[in-house]
C-alpha cells in the first residue's frame, strides 16, 4: 500500500475520546442523484491507501428514475475497512448515513443494535417522510433512542458553506451534501481529506466551479465534525501490520474479467474482439473494454443478443480471442448461438454476470441461479466447460484460464459470475505480466491429410483454421456431422459417436484442471462447500466456529463442469456437506446425482449476498 500522505486537516480537539476498532462498516444511502457511489468509493480509495484491507458493496436501484425519496429509488454503498483481511463487505454496518428517510428506513433493520445513525434532517418533512412510508416522524418518537444518533442538517450546512460561490443556485449546491457528509465522516475516523481534494481537482479540472464547491464542501463537513459538540469521538480502524509488498489497485469483478480479457489476449498473441448487448450487471465490461482499443481490442455493440452471440461466433472463426457477455435473461436468448459455437467446436468465453430472476426479475440484485441454465440450457447433448471465479480479484486469473480452456479444447466456455462478485471491490496486488504464462493459440496450416474435424489425440481438440488458408477449405456449420470428415450426416452412428466425441471432450478437461483443496480436518462430520461469490461468507464463517472449536471443514469450486477429479473422493470423507448457495439449490442438485453424499441445503433468494452469521448458524445448528 502507498504510504499516508500529511493531511491539511486540521488536528482534532485534544479533550475528544479516541476508540480503536478492528474494523468498521459504514453504509451511506441516499437518493440515485445523491452521490452515495462516489462518496464510498472516495471513503474505500482513502482507506486502502491508509493501509486498511477494503471490500465494498454497491447497492444500486432496479428502477430508471423512480421517484425521489422514496425506498425504490435509494442508492447505497457498503464499505468494510479493516486492520486484518477481510472477505466480505460485512454483514451488518455499525454507521449509517441516511441522506433521506427512505435511506433511514430501509438500513435500518441492518444496522448494529446501539450503532452510529448520521441523517440529514432536513428532508424530514410531511412530505419527505409520506414517499418512505412512515407515519411518524422516527426523530421525533423515540423509535430511535436506542442508537447513537446525530441529527444534522445537511443540506443547509452545504448552502450555508457555498453562500460565497458566485451564480450557484440551490439545486446545484444540493448535489454537493455528499462531499460535506464524506468530509464529517471523514473526521469521525480520523481520515485525511488530502486524496480525496486531489481526486476533485484531477476528476473536475474541466470545471473548476465544481472543484470549489467540492472542495468546501468537503472542508466544511470535516471542520463541522471538529467544531459540533454532537460528535465527542473519533474512531481510529489501524492499518494492516503485514501487508505483501507490491503494486495495489482496487478492482470490481467486472473490472477484472476486463484485464483478464485483455491479458489473454495479448498472451495469445491475437486480437480480442467482444460483442454484447449492454444488460445490467454486465454492461461494464463493454464499457471497460471499450477504452482499450489500443491493446489491440475491437468492440462491438449489437442491436440484440442473438446478434452480439453471432458476432461473437464469426470472431472465433476469423480467428479472433472472441467474447460475450450477459446475465441470465440474455444467456436465454444467446443458447441457439451457443450451441451452434458448440458444434462447430471454436473457442470463445461467455460470460454470465447472474442477477435475480428469472424473466426480469432484479436486475441490480444478486443471485447463484443460473447455474443449471448455462450446463443444460440449451437443446440437444451440448456439454460446454464452466468455471466460475470465487473472488472479483480471481476474475482476472479465470477470465484468462477461460481462454485458456477454450483455446486448447476447441471449445466455448462460460464464466459464472454474479452480481456480487461483479460489483464488489477489494485490493488487487497487480501481477507481474511474465508471471502469466503464454496462451498456446496456433493455427493450422499444413493442407497435409487435413479434415475440419480430426482430433488432437490427447485433448480431442479439432484444428484452428483461419478461413482463406490455402489448401485448409472446408465447411462447417449446424448440421450433424460425421466426426473428422464434418460431413453432414444423418447416420445414427455418426451423430451418436460425434455427441460422445464432445462431451468426452469435456469431460477430459478434469484432467488438466486442479484438484479441489480443503481447508480443515481432512475428513470428519462437516463439508462446507461452496462456489461464486458465497467464498467470502463461507470462509469467515468457518474459521469463526473453527475458533471455537468445532471440527469443520470448507472448499470451494471453481470448475463446475467438469468437477474436479478428486470431488467424489473428497465428499466421501465427510458424513455430512453444507452447501449455502443463493438459489433453491443447484449445486446440491447436481452432487446429489453425481455421488452417494448426504447434503445439506443452505438457500437464500433475496438478492443479497449471504451474511457471515448465516452460515455460522447453520454450521452451529447441523453439528448440533
Amino acid at each position: 500500500m502507498a504510504e499516508t500522505m500529511a493531511s491539511s486537516a486540521p488536528a482534532a480537539k485534544q479533550d475528544l475520546d479516541s476508540q480503536q476498532r478492528q474494523s468498521v462498516v459504514i453504509v451511506f444511502s441516499g437518493d440515485s442523484g445523491d452521490g452515495m457511489q462516489l462518496t464510498g468509493d472516495q471513503f474505500t480509495n482513502t482507506s486502502a491507501v491508509l493501509g486498511n484491507d477494503v471490500s465494498t458493496f454497491p447497492d444500486i436501484p432496479a428502477e430508471i428514475r423512480a421517484p425521489a425519496g422514496t425506498i425504490p429509488g435509494l442508492s447505497g454503498y457498503q464499505v468494510n475497512f479493516s486492520s486484518s483481511e477481510l472477505y466480505t463487505a460485512g454483514d451488518s454496518p455499525q454507521v449509517l448515513v441516511a441522506m433521506n428517510p427512505a435511506a433511514l428506513k430501509a438500513n435500518l433493520p441492518d444496522l448494529d443494535p446501539g450503532g452510529t445513525i448520521i441523517v440529514n434532517t432536513d428532508p424530514f418533512t410531511r412530505n419527505g417522510l409520506r414517499k418512505a412510508g412512515y407515519e411518524a416522524n422516527p426523530l421525533e418518537d423515540g423509535s430511535l433512542d436506542g442508537y447513537d444518533l446525530h441529527q444534522v442538517p445537511l443540506t443547509t450546512l452545504t448552502r450555508n458553506a457555498l453562500e460565497e460561490v458566485e451564480g450557484m443556485s440551490n439545486q446545484a449546491k444540493d448535489k454537493c451534501k455528499n462531499a460535506f457528509a464524506l468530509g464529517l465522516v471523514f473526521w469521525m475516523f480520523d481520515r485525511p481529506i488530502d486524496y480525496t481534494l486531489k481526486f476533485f481537482a484531477s476528476k473536475f479540472a474541466s470545471k473548476p466551479e465544481v472543484v470549489e464547491s467540492t472542495t468546501k464542501a468537503l472542508k466544511a463537513g470535516y471542520y463541522y465534525g471538529e467544531t459540533a459538540e454532537t460528535f465527542q469521538t473519533r474512531i481510529n480502524v489501524p492499518s494492516r501490520e503485514v501487508v505483501e509488498p507490491g503494486v495495489y489497485k482496487r478492482i470490481t469483478g467486472n473490472e477484472a474479467v476486463v484485464l483478464g480479457m485483455v491479458t489473454a489476449a495479448q498472451k495469445a498473441d491475437k486480437p480480442l474482439f467482444y460483442g454484447s448487448y449492454p444488460i445490467t450487471p454486465a454492461s461494464t465490461i463493454l464499457e471497460g473494454l471499450s477504452a482499450l482499443k489500443h491493446f489491440d481490442v475491437r468492440t462491438f455493440q449489437a442491436e440484440d443478443e442473438i446478434a452480439a452471440m453471432g458476432s461473437v461466433i464469426g470472431a472465433a472463426f476469423a480467428g479472433a480471442l472472441a467474447a460475450t457477455a450477459s446475465s441470465g435473461p440474455g444467456i436465454a436468448l444467446k443458447s441457439e448461438a451457443i450451441n451452434l459455437a458448440v458444434v462447430m467446436e471454436l473457442p470463445l468465453v461467455v460470460v454470465n454476470v447472474q442477477r435475480g430472476g428469472p424473466s426480469t426479475g432484479l436486475p441490480t440484485k444478486t443471485e447463484q441461479a443460473d447455474l443449471l441454465e448455462v450446463l443444460f440450457g440449451r437443446n440437444g447433448e451440448s456439454p460446454v466447460p464452466v468455471i466460475a471465479p470465487a473472488t472479483p480479484v480471481e476474475c482476472f486469473e479465470m477470465m484468462v484460464e477461460a481462454f485458456r480452456i477454450a483455446i486448447r479444447y476447441m471449445t466455448p466456455v462460460f464464466l459464472l459470475s454474479d452480481g456480487y462478485v461483479a460489483n464488489n471491490s477489494e485490493p488487487w496486488k497487480i501481477p507481474d505480466p511474465e508471471s502469466i504464462a503464454p496462451i498456446d493459440a496456433v493455427f493450422r496450416t499444413d493442407p497435409d491429410g487435413y479434415q475440419p474435424y480430426m482430433r488432437d489425440p490427447e485433448t480431442l481438440a479439432r484444428p484452428w483454421v483461419v478461413p482463406g488458408t490455402p489448401g485448409l477449405e472446408h465447411r462447417i456449420g449446424g448440421l450433424g456431422k460425421q466426426d473428422v470428415t464434418g460431413n453432414v450426416s444423418y447416420a445414427p452412428e455418426d451423430h451418436e459417436h460425434i455427441v460422445r466425441t464432445r462431451a468426452a471432450k469435456v469431460a477430459g478437461i478434469a484432467s488438466h484442471i486442479p484438484e479441489l483443496e480443503i481447508s480443515g480436518p481432512d475428513q470428519g462430520d462437516l463439508l462446507v462447500l461452496g462456489w461464486g461469490g458465497t467464498y467470502g461468507a463461507i470462509r469467515a464463517a468457518v474459521e469463526e466456529v473453527q475458533a471455537e472449536g468445532l471440527e469443520v471443514a470448507r472448499g470451494h469450486l471453481r470448475y463446475l463442469n467438469p468437477f474436479p477429479r478428486n470431488l467424489g473422493n473428497v465428499l466421501g470423507r465427510y458424513k455430512q456437506v453444507l452447501v449455502p448457495e443463493l438459489n433453491l439449490g443447484q449445486l446440491s442438485f447436481l452432487l446429489q446425482g453425481h455421488f452417494p453424499v448426504r447434503v445439506v441445503n443452505l438457500n437464500k433468494v433475496q438478492g443479497r449476498p449471504f451474511q457471515i452469521r448465516e452460515v455460522a448458524d447453520k454450521i452451529r445448528e447441523v453439528l448440533g
